[in-house]
């Protein structure tokens, strides 16, 4: 899952209108960002394996810290917790948590039966959308679809073309991902992984305030 979790993120903006894209992006993906840097570090294991069929030839063989599902509800508290301290929004840091959340859930409608449930224990979770690459695609860009529409009907004050820049971008990634050759190493997947903060900038800049105008805000519920 890449455009869901992003697509989710955006629909949240009219939950959360004082909360900004990139704030929401960081939740939406948090974990994704997690599991790189533990990757790196040694700490969780995957590998690229081409000859698992369908989409994402990876098999992830140890991710308790970053992808159970026990540990993704305390990094959601942890995160909502940071956000409501900083931000003295109860419902931005809601939101915030909620997102986190919803990560896991996503991953558990595309993944093979490999997500833990609990970072000890054999449980593994997975309904394995990825071996249906054209029902997979489908319900990205249908999700995508939906957020980003729901995105423009809450917003007003901003300039569009940076979203538009930034969905042009989040598309041809998911192209790429899909159209491109498997990855040369668990490595380059982890670096490729982190480079998902650039994205997250992107969120940020999409959703300031115009210079000179009105602040971005959403629109009334």
């Amino acid at each position: 899952m890449f455009l869901g979790h992003y697509a989710v993120a955006m629909a949240a903006k009219r939950a959360a209108p004082a909360t900004s894209l990139g704030t929401l992006f960081l939740a939406s993906v948090f974990i994704d960002l997690l599991w790189p840097a533990l990757l790196l570090a040694g700490v969780e294991r995957a590998r690229v394996d081409a000859s698992i069929p369908g989409l994402a030839p990876l098999a992830f063989e140890h991710y308790p810290v970053s992808h159970s599902l026990l540990m993704v509800v305390v990094w959601a508290l942890l995160l909502g917790g940071a956000w409501f301290a900083v931000a003295h929004q109860r419902r931005g840091a809601i939101v915030v948590a909620t997102l986190a959340v919803s990560h896991w859930l996503l991953d558990a409608l595309v993944h093979r039966p490999d997500l833990p449930l609990a970072p000890a224990g054999e449980a593994r979770i997975g309904l394995g959308l990825w071996n249906v690459p054209w029902g997979s695609v489908l319900v990205e860009l249908a999700l995508f679809a939906c957020g980003l529409a729901l995105y423009l009907r809450s917003t007003v004050g901003q300039r569009r073309w940076p979203l538009w820049m930034l969905c042009a971008v989040l598309l041809l990634i998911f192209a790429g991902d899909l159209l491109g050759p498997p990855p040369p190493s668990i490595t380059a997947v982890a670096w490729v992984g982190l480079a998902q903060w650039l994205l997250v900038a992107a969120g940020w800049w999409v959703d300031r305030p115009v210079p000179g105008g009105r602040p971005a805000v959403a629109a009334t519920l």
